[in-house]
This record gives C-alpha cells, sequence and structure tokens, in this order.
C-alpha cells in the first residue's frame, strides 16, 4: 500500500514537473519571438557615410593656392529622411541621383552650392585637385590612385594627404543598419585643405613665363629672385593631360619629364665663366684678332661669323660671341683654376629642391680632360663634354646679378598648417664665389650684349636688361644634314639694380638670339609692366 502511494506521488511530481518544463520552454520562445520587435535603440550601430576626402594645398609664395582652386559640393543623403523631388533639383547629375536614391541605401551624390542640409542631408565643400589649365604642371606632378606619383604631389605625399582627410557624417542604426532618424548626427569636416606646403613660386610670373614659353615645343624656363635665389617661376614644355597620361607617355617629346631639371649642352653662356677666369688671371684687358678660326692641336675650331670680328677686347667679344677670342684667352689658363671657378659656379653639382626634385649634375670635365688642348677650348665656348640644367645656368647668372653672392635656388618656403602663415621657413643661404668687381665687370658685358649688339633680340621696351645667348652644338643631325642646336638665353633685370634672373631654353631650336632671346624680352616686359 505504501509502495503505491509512493509510487503515485513520484507519478504526480513527474507530471508537475513536466507541465512546469514545457512552460518554461515555451515561455523561452514566447520571449525570443518577441525579442525581435524589441525597439532597435537597445541593438544600436552606427552608419557612417564617407564623402570623400580633402587634400592639403600647394600655394605659391603670396599663399595663393595653386591646387585646390576649385570647389565642388557633394551632399550625404538618407533616402528614407529625403524628399525625392526637392533634393534632386539640386543633383549636378540627377539620373545617377534617382538610380542612386531607388536603391535605398545612405549614398554620396554631387550637388550644387547652396543646396539645403536637414537631419537626412549634409553638405561638404570639397575642393576639386587640378583645373583644366593647372599652372606648373611638372614641378606640382600628379597623383595616381590617392598618392603622389611625382613633383611635389610625390615629394610631400604624407603631408598632404593625412589621416585626418576624410568627410564624413555618422548616423545612429537599428539592428538591421536601418538610419534612426532623430537620434542626431556627427558630422566631420576635414580641413586638411587648408594646411600644406608653401613654395617659393609666385603664381602671376608663373603665367607670365606659361603664356610666353607656349611657343616653345620642348624647353624650360626658370625665374628666380636674383639675390634671394628664390624660384619665382619654373615651366617645362610641352605639357600633358592630367586626364589621358597614357597619350603623354607615348609622345616621342616626352611631355612628363621636367626639362628644367635634366641638362644640355650649354655653349656661349660659359664664356661668362671663361671671362671670369680670364679676369682673375689678370688678362682682363686681352686682345685679340678674330679671323674667324682658329686651329688648335691639328682641330679647326671656326666662329659663328666665318669672315671674322676682327680686333675685339673682352667686352666687344661677349658682345660679339666670338668663339676664337675665348679660346685664344683660355690658352694661357691654369687648368686647376679654370675648373675650380666653374664647380665653384655650381658646374658639375646638383640642385637640390626637394625629395624626387633634384637637378642633375651635368657633366664638368675633369683636369685630365681638360689638360687636352683641343677639349680645352671646347670648354671655353661651352662645348664638348660640358652639360647643365637650366637651374645651374640660372644659378651662374644670379651670381653675376648679385655682385659675386650666389645663393642656392629655393623652391620651398615652409609648410603651412592654416593657409595663412608659414612655419619652418630658413633664410636664404649665400656664398661668395666672386669677388664684387669681377662681378660688375660680368655685369657690364652683359647689359653691353644686349644694349649694344643691336641685333639682339633680348631688347626690353619696358626695363633694360642684361643677357648672354647661346647656340649649343648637340652633334646631332636631322636627315638633311643639318646640326640640332639648343637656343638658350640667360639674364637679368632691370638691368643695373637686378631684381630677376630668367633663363630660357628651346630645345633643338636653334639659334638661342631667334628662339630664346624674344620669349625672355617679353617676360621681362611684362613682369615689368606688371610689378
Amino acid at each position: 500500500m505504501i509502495q503505491k502511494r509512493i509510487e503515485s506521488g513520484i507519478i504526480s511530481l513527474t507530471v508537475v514537473f513536466l507541465i512546469m518544463f514545457s512552460i518554461i520552454v515555451l515561455k523561452y520562445y514566447q520571449i525570443t519571438a518577441e525579442q525581435k520587435d524589441i525597439p532597435a535603440a537597445f541593438h544600436r550601430s552606427v552608419v557612417e557615410i564617407n564623402a570623400g576626402r580633402s587634400q592639403g594645398t600647394i600655394y605659391d609664395r603670396n599663399m595663393q593656392p595653386l591646387v585646390n582652386t576649385k570647389k565642388c559640393w557633394y551632399a550625404a543623403a538618407v533616402p528614407s529622411a529625403v524628399d525625392k523631388e526637392q533634393i534632386m533639383e539640386y543633383a549636378a547629375d540627377k539620373k545617377e541621383f534617382a538610380e542612386k536614391f531607388s536603391a535605398g541605401d545612405p549614398f554620396v551624390f554631387e550637388c550644387t552650392e547652396g543646396t539645403p542640409e536637414s537631419e537626412g542631408i549634409t553638405v561638404f565643400e570639397v575642393p576639386e585637385r587640378y583645373n583644366g589649365n593647372q599652372l606648373a604642371q611638372h614641378t606640382i606632378g600628379y597623383i595616381s590612385d590617392g598618392t603622389g606619383v611625382s613633383g611635389l604631389e610625390y615629394a610631400y605625399d604624407r603631408i598632404l594627404r593625412d589621416d585626418l582627410a576624410e568627410n564624413k557624417v555618422t548616423y545612429y542604426a537599428d539592428g538591421f543598419g536601418r538610419v534612426l532618424i532623430g537620434d542626431g548626427k556627427t558630422v566631420q569636416r576635414s580641413s586638411t585643405y587648408k594646411s600644406g606646403i608653401v613654395t617659393t613660386l609666385d603664381s602671376r610670373i608663373q603665367k607670365i613665363c606659361e603664356k610666353y614659353g607656349a611657343s616653345i615645343e620642348k624647353g624650360a624656363i626658370v625665374c628666380a629672385d636674383a639675390e634671394t635665389g628664390d624660384i619665382l617661376a619654373m615651366a617645362s614644355f610641352p605639357g600633358y593631360s592630367y586626364d589621358d597620361l597614357d597619350e603623354a607617355l607615348s609622345d616621342e617629346r616626352s611631355p612628363l619629364i621636367n626639362r628644367v631639371l635634366y641638362s644640355y649642352s650649354v655653349g656661349s653662356i660659359f664664356k661668362l665663366v671663361t671671362a671670369c677666369e680670364g679676369i682673375s688671371e689678370g688678362c682682363g684687358g686681352y686682345i685679340y684678332s678674330c679671323t674667324g678660326d682658329t686651329e688648335i692641336d691639328g682641330q679647326h675650331f671656326n666662329c659663328h661669323k666665318h669672315d671674322g670680328h676682327g680686333l675685339q677686347d673682352m667686352t666687344q667679344a661677349m658682345t660679339e660671341s666670338c668663339n676664337t677670342y675665348f679660346i685664344s684667352l683660355s690658352r694661357s689658363f691654369d687648368i686647376v683654376d679654370f675648373r675650380s671657378l666653374a664647380s665653384s659656379l655650381g658646374f658639375g653639382k646638383e640642385n637640390f629642391l626637394c625629395s624626387g626634385m633634384v637637378g642633375s649634375a651635368g657633366v664638368l670635365p675633369t683636369e685630365d680632360e681638360l689638360a687636352i688642348p683641343a677639349e680645352l677650348a671646347n670648354f671655353s665656348f661651352g662645348q664638348g663634354r660640358l652639360t647643365a640644367t637650366p637651374l645651374q645656368v640660372t644659378q651662374l647668372a644670379c651670381a653675376v646679378a648679385n655682385d659675386g653672392e650666389m645663393p642656392v635656388l629655393r623652391l620651398i618656403k615652409g609648410i603651412t598648417v592654416d593657409g595663412l602663415t608659414v612655419e619652418n621657413e630658413k633664410s636664404c643661404q649665400l656664398s661668395r664665389v666672386l669677388d664684387e668687381e669681377t662681378a660688375k665687370e660680368l655685369k657690364l658685358m652683359m647689359i653691353s650684349a644686349v644694349i649694344n649688339n643691336e641685333s639682339s633680340n633680348a631688347r626690353t621696351e619696358k626695363t633694360t636688361a642684361g643677357a648672354k645667348t647661346s647656340t649649343a652644338q648637340t652633334g646631332r643631325f636631322d636627315e638633311d644634314g643639318n646640326e640640332y642646336c639648343h637656343g638658350w638665353i640667360t639674364g637679368f633685370f632691370p638691368a643695373y639694380k637686378p631684381r630677376y634672373v630668367l633663363t630660357v631654353l628651346v630645345e633643338d631650336g636653334g639659334y638661342g638670339n631667334d628662339a630664346a632671346a624674344p620669349v625672355f624680352r617679353k617676360i621681362a616686359d611684362e613682369i615689368a609692366g606688371s610689378y
């Protein structure tokens, strides 16, 4: 009897337990099912909408932007919180806007200035990097896939594209990722575009140089402050399109290279160095009768005036650019001193402007090479193995214009964080390479080469100038047997109180007086008339 009661109790307890367990299981599934409908605030996440990156700006010396000059506007939109028809009126591409809107997800579209903001619309101003008439193209360089590839874009990639460059708006979202309008939004507007680097370039002078350099098929122009060595303009020709780099790569004129940094045969401009050595060795009064040619160790050297210039002093020889005068003058030089002078004036040395932008050292013949009479003869009027860049030639002219003190050419002034002030700016560096009296004599020779030369195409109207042209032989010939020559000119203006030094190179352009001098004259006149 007792046994039956115990068994009955166990059964009852088991039944009760099973009923309670069933109730608990059912309640669990009920709670799980109802959990789907609990407000998403209990499971909030965030949704970020990125609206483009800002990039740091490259400024000229007057804090005028050389890039980021055009403004564009982009809007981050949440379709569920926007009146489609009303906002579509502000879209730059209405078809694209409609397609993105219909997808239902938050999106970004280009819009017009003045697009109204709301809880579901956030507008960002994003500067466009380049424009169709980009100034100082080769100096600035270009970017690819968001990274600087050449020029200043490459050299200062980290500064110009930092970690705080993103424009974005952040919303709260429910468990399904749906934006919760009404819970507020967080907006990050990048001010990276205000920061950047400050160059020594003057955008107004750069425009002038590019305007008159447009006629140059291949070549380069450099304009510098005569006293400080600050590069005010630096242009290479031809240019190229940022939108079609493949075409530029296949162009036989090699438009992507910066010819300012490349070395070329120099020609008669080097006669300034020869004259300087002659003065320093006490031969400033040297007189020579040019007959049109001369022979050195069995090798004939012609003057460009085949019937000769006749009796000449150094100033006349510089004005007439007489080759044989300077050949004869150099024959008595101390070769070690002559080469050392050329080296001190920057020949054979690189010009470092910034990382990845270094002017070639060119070729300065060795002492052993100059011990060969014919090589010394070539060297005396800038031919033979000697090559130099437009930067080196500009530096030489600066030394003459600046009474013997040669500045280190400078392209970068410093950095800026606000687009208003310059930080880390270094003062100009000067070194005396010529004594003052010698420099003044050379300066007068360059002035005479323009003012007292009736055939000079470098004569200006709105200012005065001193200059020296070159027609540099290359040893390359066209199919008709005519030799390709580089046309050069370097000089300064105003003549007696030089403020600017200007160098023009026309690669394979022929005579310097025909190809380069007219460009020099036009640039000098416009700069003089503008400042």
